[in-house]
């Protein structure tokens, strides 16, 4: 950005840890390569520059700043009078223009070419004439030969090819010049080796990145094409190589021996001593070879062969397959053309299943012997066999299995599921045939799936009607085409009695809850407060619960009123838009990185709240944590972690991007901006000792060392601190850099836990704590030593600190801590 006296700001420096504002004051040093910082309590010297920070040409030269150039030949960010030689051309870049960059010709070779030579051309590059290597990774480095900005360096040699992975086709490295005037590397690019025969199939070889062509009669890749043993079969564009075209869909029924015609491009001649060509199937993991005809370059045939695959609960099996000459050689299939297995009679136990299926297949109704069949297979006379080309085809047997909502308002408008079998082959059989306890029920046809599902919606019931089952017809009412449920479907009336809360923000959000009798009946419900629609959560037979939307008519009170289906159910409740709570004061107004430190929130209305949470958000990522009401002015919550990752270089107070509460859905205090919350570092304790074992004289107290103990905040608020060696407090003093414990009487071995809170005192840091005064659970954040480490972090919820107190019962009296 550009201040308005004209300056460039590039660059943000922390150097105030506290977080105390800088005073305005500041002075150079006498060399001017530093600046003096002052804040009331502190003074800090700044370097001007810090140019070392930026370890390539063009992070130092975006950088803006003014200071730092690119030092090139040795390959640093620094000040001009720190760059030898930087007089003169190209030895310090003041422009990213002028950062080096370095090309090879060629930018890649074959694994299977050693000792190449290689043209290396550097832009923008110094005086090179005190000599130049060039290094391949860390495979080898030689010498180059070095002509004005172009340098010739040779390839490595067979035993410093690298070896390039079975999946991959090339690899690069980094290929880097060193100035033999520095030794430093000062210009790099990438550089790569491939490897064609890495390719099993001609598209793949000759697509590749590299110059790989394929060699027809041999299958194989190279990037030489003299090797191929015919000219002829030297391949390297696409539209050359053998390969399947697309064709009709391959459809075989299982256990039918039939032939498999394919169209193809290119397919080859075997030359003599070549074997021929096969079709290669894998069905079901097991491989299948059948012989195969090549009739011209262009067609292929599978000879006649019949297939199986296993299990009824596949009615379709797409199966890879690969045609293959001269036993393994693949003819290319870029469609992936597979090959469909099917059986009639998998999952298609019934009438309208079978006559459903896809006409494809050509799958028919053996009704003598009730199963799904081709026709050729169906030998029964005296039955016919029913499929799609059948004269006005129907399914008799319909059965219903289940309905789904089983009862609903007399109003009707209630949708009901009928699950079922043979339930007709098209929507017109059943559009009119549909009665649910004796009152029409209207199909819908959007719902309707062939022979297996009709939704209907029902009409309204008579007075007096109270229950029935399904009747259904399919086409036609004969006996052999109608059916009826077994389950009975009960005309209830829902009522409302009483709802809760009976108030809530004007803002909305709050979980209303309805109860009464029949509110799980229907296939429907809507609540309405006032005009607006209350958003539905859940349900039951004796309670609907849903969540307000903001008020469009301002505060006060409005009508609730429930519909199930077509039916209005009222009953004169009343629900109350009140003012949005509002927060003015939070205490304390800081925490600690981890959180959970116990926070007061006074303010407004704060008791209808249902869920409260406080939020912070810093870096681009959220925490949030729980609150609880206490009454209509107070709220008390745990302060919410800075990050959800324990940092333990976060060292400095750190005020978070946002603050403020989840209150249902009052949007204005997602960020609260009347507070300056702050977060301290986090307190750390040191190891005990360098073992972890401490040997403790009885009665002396235990000191745990560290820092972060007292955060200095304002307004006495300070972090209570409590120590249990076992289950047993003991007495505490806490300093700026350590908590001291008078421990208690004990024998055997304990387990030492520092537990803490924060609290309102007036006392000051130094003071001591009393071992009787234990915070809650719910406020409680334990500090755990760092694995094999020298010092202790805080985290919330840890298990007990790997520390204890072992006291023998000895006369030397001898303890140790470990």
């Amino acid at each position: 950005m550009v201040p308005p006296h004209g300056g460039v700001q590039y660059e943000m420096v922390s150097v105030l840890k506290d977080g105390s504002p800088i005073l305005r004051d500041m002075a150079f040093s006498v060399d001017q390569r530093y600046l003096y910082i002052m804040s009331e309590r502190q003074i800090t010297r700044v370097p001007v520059e810090s140019c070392e920070q930026y370890t390539t040409c063009g992070e130092c030269l975006s950088s803006g700043d003014p200071h730092c150039g690119w030092c090139a030949l040795h390959n640093m960010c620094s000040r001009r009078d720190k760059c030898q030689r930087a007089w003169e051309p190209n030895r310090f870049a003041a422009s990213i223009s002028q950062c080096m960059s370095l090309e090879v010709h060629p930018s890649s070779i074959s694994v299977s070419e050693h000792s190449r030579l290689l043209s290396l051309v550097v832009s923008d590059a110094p005086d090179l004439s005190a000599g130049i290597s060039c290094a391949f990774g860390n495979l080898t480095e030689v010498d180059g030969q070095v002509s004005g900005s172009q340098v010739i360096c040779i390839s490595p040699g067979p035993k410093d090819v690298p070896v390039i992975p079975l999946d991959q086709d090339w690899f690069g490295l980094e290929l880097q010049l060193r100035s033999k005037e520095t030794g430093k590397m000062f210009v790099s690019t990438e550089f790569k080796f491939y490897n064609c025969s890495a390719h099993q199939l001609c598209l793949s070889c000759v697509n590749s990145a590299f110059r790989c062509h394929w060699c027809k009669y041999r299958n194989l890749c190279t990037h030489d094409p003299t090797t191929c043993s015919f000219q002829e079969g030297r391949i390297n564009i696409s539209e050359d190589c053998p390969q399947l075209v697309p064709t009709e869909e391959i459809l075989i029924p299982v256990g039918e021996v039939k032939p498999i015609t394919l169209k193809a491009r290119n397919l080859p001649q075997p030359q003599s001593g070549q074997r021929g060509y096969e079709c290669v199937l894998n069905i079901q993991g097991a491989v299948h070879r059948v012989p195969a005809l090549r009739f011209n370059s262009s067609s292929v045939q599978c000879q006649n062969s019949s297939y199986q695959y296993d299990g009824m609960d596949i009615s379709n099996l797409a199966v890879d397959f690969a045609v293959v000459w001269n036993g393994n050689f693949i003819i290319d299939n870029p469609q992936d053309l597979k090959v469909h297995l099917y059986k009639c009679a998998a999952q298609r136990e019934s009438c309208g299943l079978c006559l459903k299926a896809d006409r494809k297949f050509e799958c028919g109704w053996c009704s003598g012997e009730r199963r799904c069949t081709l026709q050729p297979h169906c030998a029964s006379l005296s039955s016919p066999w029913l499929d799609w080309s059948s004269h006005n085809v129907k399914c008799s047997n319909p059965q219903i299995t289940e309905i789904l909502t089983v009862s609903g308002p007399p109003e009707g408008g209630t949708r009901v599921t009928i699950h079922g079998v043979n339930l007709g082959l098209d929507f017109s059989e059943i559009a009119h045939h549909v009665q649910v306890a004796g009152v029409p029920c209207t199909p819908l046809p959007g719902d309707y799936i062939i022979a297996e599902q009709i939704v209907c919606e029902m009409g309204h019931a008579l007075v007096g009607t109270t229950s029935g089952p399904v009747r259904l017809c399919i086409g036609e009412c004969k006996p052999e085409f109608m059916t009826k449920s077994h389950q009975q479907y009960t005309f209830v009336n829902p009522s409302v009695l009483s709802l809760n809360p009976i108030r809530g923000p004007e803002s909305g959000g709050t979980m209303v809850t309805i109860t009464g009798h029949y509110l799980g009946a229907g296939s429907s419900v809507a609540v309405y407060l006032g005009n607006q629609t209350c958003e539905f959560y859940g349900r039951s037979m004796n309670e609907i619960v849903c969540v307000s939307p903001p008020s469009s008519n301002g505060l006060g009170p409005v009508p609730v009123s429930v519909s199930v289906d077509r039916a209005r159910v009222d009953n004169n409740l009343q629900f109350e838009y009140i003012d949005d709570p509002r927060v003015q004061r939070i205490e304390p107004e800081w925490s600690i990185a981890s959180g959970h430190t116990p926070l007061t929130i006074t303010g407004f209305n704060l008791d209808v709240i249902q869920e409260p949470r406080v939020r912070v958000k810093f870096n681009g990522k959220e925490s949030v944590n729980v609150c609880k009401v206490v009454n209509t002015t107070t709220l008390t919550c745990l302060a919410p972690s800075l990050t959800t990752d324990y940092r333990p270089g976060l060292d400095t107070v750190e005020r978070p991007d946002e603050f403020g509460f989840v209150f249902n859905n009052v949007q204005s205090l997602l960020i609260y901006n009347d507070t300056k919350f702050i977060y301290y570092p986090n307190p750390t304790f040191e190891l005990l000792s360098p073992t972890g074992v401490l040997d403790q004289k009885p009665g002396s107290p235990i000191i745990l060392k560290g820092k972060n103990l007292c955060p200095p905040a304002s307004g006495g608020a300070k972090l209570n601190y409590t120590v249990l060696i076992g289950e047993t407090p003991c007495a505490v003093t806490v300093s700026e850099t350590q908590l001291l414990c008078e421990p208690p009487n004990l024998t055997g071995q304990h387990k030492v836990m520092p537990l803490s809170a924060s609290r309102r005192a007036a006392a000051s840091c130094s003071s001591s704590s009393s071992s009787s005064s234990l915070p809650t659970s719910g406020s409680l954040e334990k500090m755990t030593s760092l694995s094999r480490g020298s010092r202790c972090r805080w985290t919330t919820w840890s298990p007990a600190w790997p520390w204890s107190v072992r006291k023998p019962l000895l006369s030397s009296r001898q303890t140790s801590m470990s």
